[in-house]
């Protein structure tokens, strides 16, 4: 059987008209390699009227490389709601792009309030999408990824961090949080104690020369970082719920409960249900249980 052809368009300029159309343009931009920048993201910075990003020095070096000159207006947390308002305005009457310092804007970013506001001024909004510093660690982790959540950073306090930690034990997915160096060996130590038999995956300085991906248990892998420093931008995952087969003695201590308050054969019931053992073993050891 032959593979069907794909034609891919050999010119860059070929994913967008000459000329942009007044709106927005959310960009990606490489999380660390900058050769993973798309052809249709250098287009648009290009042929945009104003780049908007969280650090005009860190974009400007992206623009250098690029070779391309533009003007740069800075947009991050710290930004009011007039800036957002001024930047509105320049959607209305040409193309802006806004990035983030690395990969996919509006991931643990401010610029959700930004598309939030272009969108209610009837802005046209447009995705250009790239690298992406999340999917690339589940990618290169081998974590299960039909189903994941990502939570953003885990709070720097004990407390705090304690509660998201206990919030998401239950959750059957694998989670993926962005960590800082410093904070690392405290979140693996929370994630030890709190969600035990766990096993966990540092990614750190990803598409870069030193990318490294450590995978095990939460001691394991804090051993190695207390032995290795860690530094540069990382992405910690936490795999699913590990199942544990019930053991006799917990469905007898269930079978024992139930029967304070139900007949054996609806308590059979529930444990089987709860536990996937044999509902006819179980009603049989629930009557001998309600005989003593």
């Amino acid at each position: 059987m032959t593979a069907p052809v794909i034609d891919y368009p050999t010119d860059a300029a070929s994913s967008e008209p000459d000329a942009l159309a007044a709106g927005l343009y959310i960009v990606a931009t490489p999380i660390g390699n900058l050769g993973d920048i798309t052809l249709r993201a250098i287009r648009v910075l290009t042929a945009c009227d104003l780049v908007a990003c969280e650090d005009t020095r860190v974009t400007g070096k992206l623009l250098n490389h690029l070779g391309i000159a533009k003007k740069m207006w800075r947009y991050d947390d710290h930004s009011e709601a007039g800036t957002r308002a001024g930047l509105v305005e320049r959607m209305r009457v040409g193309p802006v792009a806004l990035v983030s310092d690395a990969g996919m804007p509006l991931v643990s970013d401010p610029g959700y309030r930004l598309v939030e506001d272009a969108r209610a001024a009837g802005v046209a909004v447009t995705v250009v999408p790239g690298a992406s510093a999340p999917l690339t660690a589940l990618a290169l982790s081998g974590m299960p990824n039909d189903r994941f959540l990502f939570a953003g950073f885990l709070p720097a306090k004990d407390k705090a961090r304690g509660e998201v930690l206990a919030e998401l034990a239950p959750v059957q997915t694998t989670l993926i949080f962005f960590e800082t160096a410093p904070r690392l060996g405290k979140s693996l130590a929370a994630i030890a104690e709190l969600l035990p038999g766990r096993e966990v995956a540092v990614a750190r300085e990803l598409t870069k020369f030193y990318e490294e991906c450590q995978r095990g248990s939460a001691a394991d892998v804090l051993a190695h970082f207390e032995a290795h420093p860690p530094k540069g931008e990382i992405v910690l995952l936490v795999g699913p719920p590990v199942e544990v087969e019930p053991s006799a003695d917990d469905a007898e201590a269930m079978l024992r409960d139930l029967l304070k308050t139900e007949k054996p054969s609806r308590a059979a019931g529930e444990v089987a249900k709860a536990t996937g053992l044999d509902r006819k073993a179980l009603y049989a050891r629930a009557m001998e249980l309600k005989g003593e």
